[in-house]
């Protein structure tokens, strides 16, 4: 799928944890039924702040940006769209849609969050193609190289540059 094995098992995982029998899809179903049939219920909250507000309904908030749901769809269009919204909040906290785009063309799934380990250890998407020996600074990452361990590769081989 994303030519990234431990990404490939998470999709994998997912799809397991979320397929049912075709027993729980109908209980699910008689659920759904169920709870649409019964009266609506009052929001949660405090009754006198809900007064002077003037609005008896909470606001929905999307947990995660448009933006990035949309250029992570353009990327993995079989994903399903609550694997990506999952994942899209995590990208969120690694910066803009743009940055974001710099990690997965240098070689990380949008699905593979370890960006942000990487991010706080000091890397940058530049440095995921450069070279540590024989093995690109990605290859090490993949096979659990720390991200330390290949900042401090780095800084070393700039100072003897």
């Amino acid at each position: 799928m994303t030519g990234d094995p431990g990404v490939d098992a998470l999709i994998q995982q997912w799809a397991a944890e979320r397929e049912q029998t075709p027993e729980e899809q109908e209980v699910d179903r008689i659920a759904s039924a169920w709870l649409a049939d019964a009266p609506p219920q009052a929001a949660p909250g405090i009754p006198g702040q809900r007064a002077r507000t003037g609005s008896a309904r909470f606001v929905p908030v999307e947990s995660a940006d448009p933006g990035y749901l949309a250029a992570m769809r353009r990327r993995l269009p079989e994903v399903p769209e609550e694997l990506l919204t999952a994942a899209a909040g995590w990208w969120q906290m690694v910066g803009g849609v743009a940055e974001a785009e710099e990690w997965w063309d240098a070689g990380l799934s949008p699905l593979d969050q370890r960006a942000l380990d990487y991010r706080a250890a000091g890397l940058a998407p530049s440095d995921l193609s450069r070279r540590l020996g024989p093995m690109t600074v990605l290859q090490h990452l993949r096979r659990g190289s720390a991200p330390a361990w290949c900042v401090a590769r780095l800084a070393r081989q700039q100072k003897s540059a």
